[in-house]
């Protein structure tokens, strides 16, 4: 069982219904919609078809509805797009004309009065960089840094401490509530500097309302990242915006640091931007690629996105299924005993007031400790929100966990965390009756025998706030 999850983007190339069920069967867990570009119907759409192919092949699949942002956006290169060349000189311009080899324009109207000479800018996930050498009244003069091939309407990645805007954004809000009456099981919020950007978007708390996706891409963000991961349900490593923020030599180690610290809050986290980006054009990815998922793995994340991969690549299925393949390889040299001793270090050095908080953590690293020492087949989780299960897998098990839960929007948000399996599963009269439902279903789905050892973990009564109860049993 693969434990680290997958994100696909969807996108042109992959926004069919076969190409969607292939994709799920390739590896996709979690989909996700960009909803920079497009009209918001266009959008819903893309939603409903998932949510069929999902059905189709008879799996749960979350769905990630990733906001606008107040981001600076480029106006459109011409089809095909350009090729810029390192040293050649750009010209940046606030206005609505297309944007050619020579000069960009951009929607942002502050632009040339709020960044300095000396700023770096970037293109996109940060595949062509800049310099500004000079400005005068309209125009931001640069040179390029870095080059490559550029096409549609990409962000313009600026310093954030440059930028006088907010989020979220009345757009943001509205596109949110559209997709929250729709069911959506996460949204993820751009631009996030403090744990108060992620509360003015104003969701409830899952799984009654989505996991709120912080996505941590700017200077701001990573000093203010303990309050972020308090008020958040999950966090996304945004690399090609931090490359803009801090040096490109401190990415793998702010990487490390910012995964670390939210699978120790409980967490899931997303580690996105480049990850098998040669794809896009290439059957097959580079070494360096490989490795880097593989070291992403091994960083600790729960889940790998692929962007223009699948959104726009030539083999989107392809894609998904390398990605499958490089991270089930990863996951089996990943070091549980090193992991799980610094997430327990991580956590004596975060103290809480919190009684249930503090007994879900004890019994819930109880639980990884007797599943190894008992020879457990499976963790089996009787969870309502999907808190447990994440408590969980922050501990990174060696066996798999199976999650089951009543509510059908928790079990499509726990396809976002590392090592789970989970199902619907309506609550019983008493919970020897559900743990009991829950066993015969680990053997009819999950390959479970007659006598494996399990450990299960659940709360005294269904409706109980903490995880409170661990009994090891025999499957019937």
């Amino acid at each position: 069982m693969r434990r680290t999850k997958i994100v696909a983007t969807i996108g042109p190339a992959s926004d069919d219904p076969g190409t969607l069920q292939k994709m799920i069967a390739a590896g996709m867990d979690v989909a996700r919609i960009g909803l920079a570009h497009g009209k918001l119907e266009e959008h819903l759409e893309k939603y409903r078809n998932i949510r069929a192919a999902a059905a189709a092949v008879g799996t749960n699949v979350g769905i990630l509805a990733d906001l606008p942002g107040p981001k600076v956006r480029c106006a459109p290169f011409p089809e095909g797009g350009v090729i810029f060349e390192d040293g050649a000189p750009v010209v940046f311009t606030a206005g609505e004309a297309k944007s050619s080899i020579g000069v960009i324009s951009t929607d942002y109207e502050r632009l040339v009065s709020d960044v300095e000479v000396g700023d770096g800018l970037a293109l996109g996930d940060g595949n062509v960089t800049f310099v500004v050498e000079s400005k005068d009244g309209t125009n931001l003069n640069a040179r390029v840094l870095r080059g490559s091939r550029v096409q549609g309407r990409p962000g313009l990645q600026v310093p954030s401490d440059r930028l006088q805007i907010t989020t979220p954004t009345a757009e943001d809000v509205r596109f949110a509530d559209a997709f929250i009456e729709a069911g959506v099981d996460m949204v993820a919020l751009s631009f996030v500097r403090s744990a108060h950007d992620v509360r003015s978007l104003g969701v409830e708390p899952p799984p009654r309302g989505p996991l709120v996706v912080a996505k941590i891409e700017t200077r701001a963000a990573v000093e203010n990242l303990e309050g972020i991961i308090a008020a958040s349900g999950a966090v996304m490593v945004a690399r090609g915006d931090l490359g803009v923020d801090y040096p490109i030599s401190e990415l793998p180690h702010l990487q490390k640091h910012i995964i670390r610290r939210c699978i120790a809050g409980g967490l899931p986290v997303i580690t996105a931007t480049q990850m098998l980006e040669s794809m896009v054009y290439s059957p097959t990815p580079t070494r360096a690629e490989a490795s880097d998922v593989a070291n992403a793995v091994f960083d600790g994340t729960s889940s790998v996105m692929l962007s223009g991969e699948t959104a726009i690549g030539v083999d989107p299925v392809n894609a998904v299924s390398t990605m499958a393949e490089i991270t089930a390889r990863a996951d089996i040299e990943f070091d549980h005993d090193d992991w799980a001793e610094q997430v327990h270090k991580l956590r004596g050095a975060r103290p809480t007031h919190d009684l249930g908080a503090v007994t879900t953590d004890a019994m819930t690293m109880a639980a990884v400790r007797v599943a190894d020492q008992v020879g457990a087949a499976a963790i089996v989780c009787l969870s309502r929100t999907g808190y447990t299960v994440r408590s969980v897998s922050r501990f990174r098990p060696r066996v798999p966990i199976l999650a089951y839960s009543p509510d059908e929007r928790a079990v499509r948000q726990l396809a976002l965390s590392w090592g789970s399996a989970a199902s619907a599963q309506p609550d019983l009269a008493t919970v020897r009756e559900t743990i009991a439902a829950a066993l015969q279903s680990s053997k009819q789905h999950y390959g479970l025998h007659s006598g494996d050892r399990v450990v299960v973990i659940s709360g005294h009564a269904m409706a109980a706030r903490a995880t409170d109860t661990i009994q090891v049993m025999s499957v019937p």
